[in-house]
C-alpha cells in the first residue's frame, strides 16, 4: 500500500487528500483493497456508482460497444446518440438534450445557453446577462462555475471570475425575487444541496422559485447531477414538488459508474440558441458513453431503482430516528 501511496504522491498534483487505502476491485456495494480487506462503499463516487460497481448489464453494454465503435467526431452521426437523447427527453419531459462528459461541463453548457437565450430571446443588452445561484452550492470547479460559488477554498487564488454571477441564501424564495433584475437570465439551483451537507430546503421552496422565475421570465435550471436519477425516491428531486424546470443538469450516475457522461436538457427555445460551432466536446455523446448511459437509464427504469430508493430511504430514516 505505502509504495502505491508514495508513488502517486510523487507524480500527482495534490488536489485531493485520499484516505490511505488502495482499492483494487469493486462489485455491487463492496470494494476491496490491495490487502483483501472488504468495505461497503458508502461514498459511491459521490453518487456516480448508484448502480453498484461493475453492474453486469453495464459491463456487457460497455464490452459490446467497445468492440464495435468507441469514439468518432460529432461531425458524423452515430446509431447510439439519438436513442440516448430520446430516452433522456422522454424520462424528464424536456425537449432537447446536449451531451457532455462531466457535471461541470454540463453546468458550463447551461450557463452559455442561458446567456445566449437572454441576449437573443429575452432581449438583455449585450454582455449584461446575470445568473443567480445559492450560497453553499456545488456546481463544479471550472473557472466560470467557481464564479457561482461562495466557498473560499474554491475561489482563493483563482480570480478574476466572469462577471454577472451572484449568490443568494438557499431556501429563501423571497431572496430570489429580491435578487432578480431586468438582466437576470437564469437561476441555477440544487433541489437538495449536496456538498453543503445534504441541505433540504423548506417544503414548497422549489415550487415558489419556479413561479417567481416564470413571473420574471427567468430560466429555472435545476442541477440534478447528484439528486437526479432516482437518488431521492423520485426520478428527479424536482418531481417531489411537481416542478418542471426550464433547464436540467444530469451526470454522475448517468455513466453507470463506468464512464463520465453528463447532459444539459432544456425546452426547445433554450436549446435552439445553439448553432453549429457554438459549443462542443470531443468526447461528449460518443458511442461508447451513449451505449452505457442508455443501459444505465434502462436499469433505473426497469429495476425501479427510484422506488427502491424511496423504500430504503424510509427504512433508514425510521431506523435512525428510533
Amino acid at each position: 500500500m505505502h509504495d502505491t501511496v508514495d508513488f502517486e504522491a510523487r507524480y500527482c498534483a495534490q488536489n485531493y487528500l485520499p484516505l490511505p487505502v488502495v482499492l483494487v476491485r469493486g462489485k455491487g456495494v463492496y470494494v476491496w483493497d490491495d490487502r483483501g480487506t472488504k468495505y461497503i462503499d458508502m461514498m459511491s463516487a459521490y453518487s456516480a456508482v448508484s448502480h453498484g460497481h461493475c453492474h453486469p448489464r453495464l459491463v456487457a453494454a460497455l464490452k459490446q460497444q467497445a468492440e464495435q465503435l468507441t469514439i468518432v467526431s460529432r461531425a458524423f452521426y452515430t446509431d447510439k446518440l439519438a436513442p440516448l437523447l430520446h430516452k433522456l427527453c422522454t424520462m424528464t419531459g424536456q425537449d432537447k438534450a446536449l451531451p457532455m462528459n462531466t457535471g461541470a461541463e454540463a453546468v458550463e453548457t447551461a450557463i452559455k445557453a442561458a446567456r445566449k437565450w437572454g441576449y437573443t430571446i429575452k432581449g438583455v443588452a449585450a454582455d449584461q446577462a446575470e445568473i443567480i445561484a445559492c450560497n453553499g452550492n456545488f456546481h463544479g470547479r471550472t473557472l466560470a462555475v467557481v464564479g457561482l460559488s461562495d466557498e473560499a477554498q474554491y475561489r482563493d487564488g483563482f480570480g478574476p471570475f466572469p462577471a454577472g454571477l451572484k449568490c443568494i441564501p438557499y431556501g429563501d424564495a423571497a431572496a430570489l425575487e429580491a435578487g432578480i433584475t431586468p438582466n437576470t437570465v437564469a437561476f441555477i439551483v440544487e433541489p437538495i444541496q449536496g456538498e453543503a451537507g445534504i441541505i433540504v430546503p423548506p417544503e414548497g421552496y422549489l415550487k415558489a422559485c419556479s413561479a417567481i422565475c416564470k413571473r420574471y421570465n427567468v430560466l429555472l435550471i435545476c442541477d440534478e447531477i447528484q439528486t437526479g436519477l432516482g437518488r431521492t425516491g423520485k426520478f428527479l428531486a424536482s418531481d417531489h414538488e411537481k416542478v418542471k424546470p426550464d433547464g436540467l443538469l444530469l451526470g454522475k450516475a448517468l455513466g453507470g459508474g463506468m464512464l463520465p457522461v453528463s447532459a444539459f436538457l432544456a425546452r426547445a427555445d433554450v436549446m435552439n440558441v445553439f448553432q453549429p460551432g457554438d459549443h462542443g466536446s470531443t468526447f461528449g455523446g460518443n458511442p461508447l458513453a451513449s451505449a452505457v448511459a442508455l443501459e444505465a437509464l434502462s436499469i433505473i427504469e426497469e429495476d425501479k431503482l427510484a422506488e427502491r430508493s424511496a423504500e430504503l430511504g424510509a427504512f433508514l430514516f425510521d431506523a435512525l430516528s428510533a
